[in-house]
């Protein structure tokens, strides 16, 4: 199983917060995208798709994603897509970073421009 771990607050769950800012829905998570919660962030996110063209997953506070973790992320980017908008990605630490970059899918999420993304 290939996971990300940094060393940031290790949490054993995983919480989300979504609001609106200027063109898109912001999708705050913290915590661990794992096997036990990353159905839950599909079953909150997925839901988003037809009502929102830009959808940006914020994954600055994630301490920890498996593969599942991968998974969503490539399920609600199709999502995203079939429904006519984009999945981005901001904020990724180093080690989700890495996990997407072997898993050949870091080119797939597009970066951030304008939404808070910490350097």
């Amino acid at each position: 199983m290939m996971t990300a771990e940094t060393s940031s607050l290790p949490l054993d769950q995983l919480t989300i917060k979504c609001y609106t800012l200027e063109d898109a829905m912001v999708v705050e998570c913290a915590g661990r995208l794992t096997m036990e919660h990353a159905p839950r962030l599909k079953a909150e996110v997925k839901p988003l798709t037809p009502h929102h063209k830009r959808i940006i997953l914020d994954l600055g506070e994630v301490a920890f994603m498996d593969s599942s973790g991968v998974g969503t992320l490539v399920g609600l980017y199709i999502s995203a897509r079939n429904a006519g908008g984009k999945l981005e990605v901001c904020n990724m630490s180093k080690a989700v970073r890495d996990l997407l970059g072997m898993s050949h899918l870091l080119s797939v999420f597009e970066a951030c421009g304008r939404y808070g993304m910490r350097m």
